[in-house]
């Protein structure tokens, strides 16, 4: 993805269907691992998307499921 941010953008996309697809979670990991490093606006995105989650707004789902 390799744009400024792109963790907090892909939890966006998240936060936006309501769900966590394992194309999205393995763009954020990809993004995690090749910076070797998280933002602070990063970090907070994945925090809200965590605690989205909790609440049961935001849902895991295998990725034939939208």
């Amino acid at each position: 993805m390799r744009t400024k941010h792109a963790i907090r953008q892909l939890v966006e996309k998240a936060l936006d269907i309501k769900k966590l697809t394992p194309e999205i979670e393995n763009e954020i990991n990809s993004e995690l691992t090749e910076n070797g490093y998280i933002s602070d606006v990063d970090y907070e995105a994945l925090e809200l998307l965590m605690a989205e989650m909790d609440a049961g707004r935001v849902k895991l789902v295998p990725s034939w499921v939208y």
